[in-house]
């Protein structure tokens, strides 16, 4: 399925792989998620108009509606809104024709929607998650909810998360390559526009942080879903969750902000009529932003029991990142004072952003100092100054969307309704907000307080209902314009200065009717057909190749194929939500004390286990075999990967990923190790030799796939399939150890769930299992190939890509032996 049905059609949006629809569908469902996390701080707001609680929601419906509130607002809506953005104008910007990997990029939309669906059906699960959005352990295990039967909708709300995860990482490698290999011809990074450059930065903090993340809710999950000890106080510890959730959390306050920061940084320059003062500069501050925001994830835990001397460090990392910030928000202010500001609708979002962030950003370092923390720390002086900092960067992104709706659109808004948008927004803003600095006394996340805050907490409430109808205002003014707005032209503001303002509104499918060129140090379309070659030619860091063999390529635009996956990744989720009971009887009948079913068994969950393992199993074989065009540029700045294809370079960024998800695992055994007592750790392995057996076979297996490239290199069909064939049956015969070696533990009643030594060693061990079962599935798909329609003789690249994942899974088990059987 190549060809895309016209916008008018609902099957177009079920099927498109175009980077300008994927955009469109992230901005109307993040959109949508505001709407719901809205609603649920409106009701939690009115349930606090009065002191004493005897408001409308009960205890724990107070806690689901602020954890759920918080997730969606801050996983759901920011950064899939800032998503949008990206994904309709980076490749725009930079002059690409598309993102590198256009189904992957739908299927990171379609598992982004299905996540937050799968949160929505948690409300129906007995409930909620209600541990808070930061889920401290040990409130994020099923032993703390108020009854077992709780535990569907906590799951689903988990493994929603879970979801959410996989889509940020997909996006995260399909951007990361498309911004290093896909730009027009004489851009360099340094010349690239502020929007794009915040979007870069964002996504490499995405690559590590959401990975640390994704270790921490694989712990999480398997925890309530199959009773290990991680995060159980008995067993495991809440520091650990501590550790892995705020190495994640605190990038994440950047990773939402920069992309707000870089429409700032494109709304001043346009409607002040002048280049962004201090540009190098602004660059390295958030480049160094980007790398400091990894080494001040432990400001979040002066209260523990962390020393002193580290507490004092991190006071130092948490003070020196807000240094950066002072340069960004003084480039700003500069840029404003020297040149001529046009007051539009998009300038004073972004103005109003800048007010707010730093009013939020002073509160901040109030936080930053140990002493000062130690008095706020768990008050509404957090949730104030938390909220001051997200929500500007809201603000920021409203700032986008009403200053690209145009190009989006072609349509034209109403000025008059924008401003007064604006202003209902700034009044609702701070009325909802600032008086929370004044109630700063008042415990967060509780759902009462003493009669003197009243006063504080009800302005609060009138706040929320005041910002809630600017977002109502916002949403006439749009709509007005798409029914009744004037036609826009392609460039409605005097002074923008890149490259989606230099073609019609909406662009055109294809985007670009020439080729975008900065070559002579401008942009500039160029049609090589005339000037086509035989040869390829490089020209500093632009290759350029035979354009007329480029032009006879067609780019597919449509796949079905992603939203199965997706599909069958969310029926395969929601399955898993119900498990926990299954689980719980397997335990108790095998010796597990104290634990009591507390639910009744039902089929429907194992049977949605089935279904969605087939769906993915079908629509997975599907998407593999399924003719899709996504040429690469033939003329492009690929510095500093020129001589790296994009799917090798995907293949690379991905396994960089994966090297954070398990160091954060094998971080949790070695923190639970010192934590329980280096030498009064339990040895779990009754042996070495399954150890050192498997180590041989899969070293010997990174052989035969080195072999099947040699061979299919030599075109040699017989000897590819006969080294991928014996790198599956090495594989099957590691996993026929390791499931040996596990029946025996199994035997002696040595189960995951007899302790924490146990869990990790079973968890480690099994997360380096999947690995090689993802593998297997892949060597088997590809020995299909081969024999049923040659594949890889005339491109031995997947072999070279397969062999790359393949050697990290060996990696990696060089590294586990030791730990596990020799220690």
């Amino acid at each position: 399925m190549s060809d895309l049905p016209p916008m008018t059609s609902i099957k177009r949006w079920f099927v498109t792989t175009n980077h300008k629809d994927v955009g469109v569908l992230y901005l109307a469902t993040a959109l949508f998620f505001l709407l719901f996390g809205g609603v649920l701080a409106l009701v939690f707001r009115a349930h606090l108009w009065e002191a004493g609680g005897t408001g409308l929601l009960s205890g724990n419906e107070f806690n689901q509606a602020v954890s759920t509130h918080g997730l969606l607002m801050v996983f759901w809506f920011l950064s899939p809104f800032a998503a949008g953005f990206a994904n309709y104008f980076v490749p725009l910007q930079i002059g690409a024709d598309d993102l590198a990997f256009p189904r992957m990029n739908a299927l990171s939309y379609w598992f982004y929607l299905f996540s937050g669906i799968l949160i929505a059906i948690s409300f129906f699960q007995q409930g909620s998650f209600a541990g808070g959005w930061t889920m401290y352990a040990p409130l994020n295990v099923p032993t703390y909810t108020p009854a077992m039967e709780a535990t569907t909708g906590g799951n689903a709300t988990v493994l929603a998360l879970l979801l959410f995860v996989f889509s940020i990482t997909i996006g995260t490698v399909n951007f990361l390559v498309t911004i290093h290999r896909s730009r027009a011809e004489g851009l360099g990074l340094w010349n690239m526009p502020m929007f794009t450059w915040s979007w870069l930065l964002t996504v490499w903090m995405m690559l590590f942080a959401f990975a640390a993340l994704l270790a921490a809710l694989l712990l999480l999950s398997i925890d309530r879903i199959f009773l290990t000890q991680y995060f159980a106080t008995d067993q495991g510890s809440g520091l650990l969750w501590a550790h892995l959730f705020w190495f994640f959390g605190h990038p994440e306050v950047y990773i939402v902000f920069f992309p707000a920061l870089g429409i700032m940084f494109e709304t001043f320059q346009t409607f002040t009529g002048r280049r962004l003062v201090g540009r190098k500069w602004v660059i390295i501050a958030m480049v160094l932003v980007a790398v400091q925001s990894f080494l001040v994830w432990m400001h979040h835990m002066f209260l523990t029991t962390i020393n002193l001397e580290i507490t004092t460090l991190f006071m130092a990392t948490t003070i020196g990142i807000s240094l950066p910030f002072d340069l960004m928000v003084f480039a700003l202010i500069y840029t404003m004072v020297k040149g001529r500001v046009r007051f539009t609708t998009p300038f004073l979002f972004s103005l109003g952003a800048l007010v707010l962030f730093i009013l939020g950003g002073i509160t901040g370092v109030f936080l930053g100092a140990v002493v000062l923390d130690y008095e706020f720390r768990g008050t509404y002086w957090v949730v104030a100054h938390f909220h001051y900092v997200m929500v500007s960067g809201v603000t920021a992104l409203i700032a986008g969307l009403y200053y690209w709706w145009p190009k989006i659109t072609g349509k034209m808004y109403s000025e008059t309704l924008g401003k007064l948008n604006f202003a209902v927004y700034f009044i609702g803003f701070n009325l909802l907000y600032f008086p929370m600095f004044l109630a700063w006394e008042t415990p967060r996340r509780v759902f009462n307080y003493g009669e003197g805050m009243q006063i504080y907490h009800q302005m609060a409430t009138v706040g929320a209902f005041v910002l809630g109808s600017s977002f109502l205002i916002m949403f006439f003014t749009l709509a007005k314009s798409w029914v009744s707005g004037p036609d826009a032209p392609d460039n409605p503001w005097e002074f923008s200065r890149t490259a989606e303002w230099a073609i019609p509104s909406p662009p055109p499918l294809e985007n670009w009717d020439g080729r975008p060129s900065y070559a002579s140090g401008r942009l500039e379309f160029v049609d090589d057909s005339a000037a086509a070659t035989d040869g390829g030619v490089a020209t500093g860091h632009a290759e350029t190749t035979t354009e007329s063999a480029h032009e006879d390529v067609h780019a597919d635009h449509a796949s079905i194929w992603p939203l199965g996956i997706g599909l069958g990744t969310f029926v395969f989720f929601l399955g898993l939500t119900g498990i926990t009971p299954y689980t719980v009887s397997f335990a108790t009948e095998r010796g597990l004390e104290g634990v009591g079913t507390g639910a009744e068994t039902s089929i429907l969950y194992p049977a949605l286990i089935a279904a969605g393992l087939a769906i993915l199993a079908v629509t997975l074989f599907k998407f593999g075999v399924e003719e899709f065009n996504a040429p690469e540029m033939p003329v492009a700045e690929r510095w500093p990967f020129e001589g790296v294809g994009n799917t090798k370079m995907g293949v690379w960024v991905f396994l960089a990923s994966d090297v954070v998800v398990f160091g954060a695992a094998i971080g949790a055994f070695i923190f639970m190790r010192i934590h329980t007592g280096w030498s009064e750790w339990t040895t779990v392995p009754f042996a070495s030799w399954p150890g050192l057996l498997n180590t041989y076979i899969l070293l010997t297996s990174s052989f035969t796939v080195i072999l099947a490239l040699v061979f299919a290199e030599r075109q040699n069909k017989k000897g590819l399939l006969t080294a991928m064939g014996a790198t599956l049956l090495l594989g099957l015969a590691f996993m026929s150890v390791k499931a040996y070696e596990y029946s025996v533990k199994f035997s002696h009643g040595d189960y995951w769930w007899n302790g924490i030594e146990y869990s990790i060693y079973f968890v480690t061990t099994g997360l380096h299992a999947l690995h090689v079962i993802l593998g297997l599935l892949v060597a088997v798909f590809m020995i299909y190939r081969i024999i049923s329609v040659d594949a890889y003789l005339e491109d031995h690249r997947p072999v070279e890509f397969f062999g790359l994942y393949w050697h990290f899974v060996d990696i990696v088990w060089v590294f586990l032996f030791p730990l596990f059987y020799l220690m």
